[in-house]
């Protein structure tokens, strides 16, 4: 892994830590937040690892995938699927009131839960 592939997952995995303090400290959907930009950058240093090119700026975790070529198992796109549609809501949030209610400490620990299972097939890409 070149240097700066490196570096996009160091910075995934600061995020993942992340996403795990900010949901310690009750900011769910704020940590829902950090497991989509944890899978983000890590999906951009496996772009940069497998086609040479700087990986295209955008949020979308599908398109990243598709445009390497990759097709991940059934259960691993759904939670990839669930993250990239949490993340319009959680990086833009229209009603702060109904975020919370939504992203609550259950559904926040088990989507950091799946977020880290899917870090652990990213790196296992490379």
């Amino acid at each position: 892994m070149d240097n700066k592939a490196a570096e996009w997952m160091k910075q995934a995995d600061y995020d993942m830590e992340t996403a795990e303090f900010m949901h310690s400290g009750g900011r769910y959907f704020y940590a829902v937040f950090l497991c989509h930009l944890s899978l983000e950058k890590a999906l951009k240093g496996l772009y940069l690892a497998k086609l040479r090119e700087v990986p295209p700026k955008t949020h979308n975790l599908i398109y990243l995938l598709d445009k390497m070529g990759i097709r991940p198992e059934e259960k691993t796109g759904t939670i990839i699927a669930r993250l990239n549609e949490a993340h319009i809501a959680t990086r833009y949030p229209e009603d702060l009131e109904q975020l919370q209610s939504h992203y609550t400490d259950v559904i926040s620990k088990q989507l950091i839960i799946q977020a880290k299972e899917v870090l652990q097939w990213i790196k296992k890409q490379f």
